[in-house]
């Protein structure tokens, strides 16, 4: 028997999302979409990480403290701008604190190709998902025989400032894919979540840390601790903009 070139296109696109980055992610585009919610080895697909962002130009990175209970200097620095009170450093502390997001595997359907990405999402969303998990009438929603498919309704609502997802169960279940070994090739193929994102010892953080007080201090050519607090609004919100075009 010769050899299943399908099969073989199907397990180099999945090795190809696995090691390409940016590519194991996967977020909404305007408009309607359908995803399937698949499940991981350790019986729970809902990831939750702490991310550190709008520290000058670097971007989103994980928390030393909040996921791994490790030294943080970002964090002790928040935590010292808190404790002096005065509304700069508050609002300073309140831009670098760390910030939840929420992680799962889904297959997109029309982009089944593509193999598992993951879908990251905010607490709203994260709890509409957790209502239908726990909604017996559904069952096992990432069940590869029997699971949901989702509905994705994602866009900016007239007036709203920022898009909005809607959330609907199809009403029928259905296998992850009619052939079981694309099935196999998919969850074989899941990004490994210990990875995919960047890891920063306490060194790197003090260091960003560090590069971006002193950035402050030349752009803004001030002497008070308080003042440089202010921040460059500019820098912010470009990075606040992609670190939400990624998620």
């Amino acid at each position: 028997m010769g050899i299943d070139m399908k099969k073989m296109r199907e397990k180099y696109q999945a090795l190809k999302s696995r090691g390409a980055g940016s590519s194991a992610f996967w977020r909404p585009q305007d408009g309607d979409q359908t995803v399937r919610l698949v499940p991981t080895a350790d019986g729970d697909p809902f990831k939750e990480y702490w991310f550190h962002y709008n520290l000058g130009k670097n971007s989103g990175f994980l928390s030393p403290k909040r996921n791994f209970g490790e030294d943080d200097p970002l964090n002790d620095f928040v935590r010292s701008l808190y404790k002096e009170g005065t509304e700069d450093s508050i609002k300073m502390a309140k831009t670098l604190s760390a910030r939840q997001r929420f992680f799962a595997p889904v297959i997109v359907r029309g982009e089944e190709e593509m193999g598992v990405r993951i879908w990251g999402f905010g607490k709203q969303v994260y709890e509409t998902i957790l209502n239908l998990v726990l909604n017996p009438e559904y069952g096992d929603i990432t069940d590869v025989e029997n699971g949901i498919d989702l509905s994705i309704n994602y866009g900016k609502p007239t007036g709203a400032q920022y898009p909005q997802t809607k959330l609907t169960p199809k009403r029928r279940s259905t296998p992850l894919f009619e052939d079981r070994d694309q099935i196999s090739t998919a969850l074989d193929g899941m990004p490994d979540f210990s990875n995919v994102f960047e890891r920063k010892t306490p060194a790197e953080v003090q260091t960003m840390l560090d590069e971006f007080l002193l950035g402050e201090e030349d752009a803004e050519d001030v002497s008070s601790e308080t003042t440089k607090y202010s921040g460059p609004s500019t820098v912010t919100n470009e990075v606040d903009k992609a670190f939400n075009e990624l998620m």
